[in-house]
């Protein structure tokens, strides 16, 4: 059943006609890069990231995807355990970190939560160990952008995990 669900999330329920912003579908002479599935715009991101298999072959459509659609991926680059997948293509990542107190010459453990934008061209879960880059603003909350996953490297309780990259 959870397979089936990841499945219909590719498939998009949208009201309008979906189709990426750089593909001219009524074009004559096909000047853009061709897949099995037709026409589809893909680009690399940089900075040594590779395009996911998905990316290239899928059939969805994401504008807000660092692959496919127009988001840039530019400043600070995180890795984080991913917390939750209940939002729709957004995830919440935990970081954590150890913060130095001088009058007890001890490090205390803390951490932050950021919201980040995930791509239907990654199967996620939380647990799994995520690698995102910012970019310009998504959403109210959101500026980064998942950019490689590890999958399911920590079990048990994960609110109650401490781990640092």
């Amino acid at each position: 059943q959870k397979s089936q669900a990841n499945m219909s999330e590719l498939i998009s329920h949208e009201k309008a006609f979906q189709k990426q912003n750089n593909v001219f579908l009524n074009a004559k002479n096909v000047l853009s890069k061709k897949t099995k599935s037709g026409v589809r715009y893909y680009k690399k991101v940089g900075l040594g990231f590779k395009i996911p298999k998905e990316a290239i072959e899928g059939e969805y459509i994401d504008n807000k995807c660092p692959f496919t659609g127009l988001p840039t991926i530019r400043g600070k680059i995180y890795k984080g355990l991913v917390i939750s997948t209940k939002m729709r293509r957004t995830i919440v990542i935990r970081r954590d970190y150890l913060h130095y107190i001088r009058k007890f010459k001890r490090f205390e453990k803390r951490h932050t939560s950021l919201q980040a934008h995930c791509s239907p061209c990654f199967r996620v879960n939380p647990g799994d160990i995520v690698t995102v880059g910012q970019c310009r603003p998504l959403s109210k909350c959101v500026r980064f952008n998942v950019l490689r996953i590890e999958p399911q490297k920590i079990t048990g309780n994960l609110k109650k995990q401490f781990v640092m990259f």
